[in-house]
């Protein structure tokens, strides 16, 4: 399998935010899905930041519902939820890290919705 993160080097360029590039696709991780739709939103130029915007709605309320339903299940729902949370929280620590050293490191299934819907709301390839 080909390993498709990538590793944009460290530049001056703003998004169109007027923020650097590595610091909008931080922030859009640090309130979840929340900021990812508002740098969704704000976002017009930098395909990092959208990509990064858009990753973390698909991870994040992907996760969410997944916690939600696993709620329902019984006896180990509970445990399972909890797992749920654990690897939301490490993701979202990883997701900003990279995201601050300038990287786009691809979740799977998740990347690619994201890719997709980028594409829907762009009417072109953000890849």
């Amino acid at each position: 399998m080909e390993d498709k993160n990538e590793v944009f080097p460290p530049n001056n360029h703003k998004s169109s935010t007027g923020l650097e590039e590595n610091i909008a696709g931080l922030l859009c991780y640090l309130g979840t899905f929340i900021t990812g739709i508002i740098f969704t939103i704000l976002e017009k130029d930098s395909r990092f930041v959208k990509f990064h915007a858009m990753q973390s709605i698909v991870v994040f309320v992907s996760l969410w519902i997944a916690g939600f339903v696993l709620g329902f299940v019984p006896f180990v729902g509970w445990l399972l939820s909890m797992l749920v949370s654990f690897l939301g929280f490490v993701l979202w620590i990883v997701l900003m890290a990279k995201a601050y050293h300038h990287e786009r490191i691809r979740i799977p299934i998740a990347s690619d919705i994201a890719d997709t819907l980028l594409e829907s709301f762009n009417g072109k390839t953000n890849t």
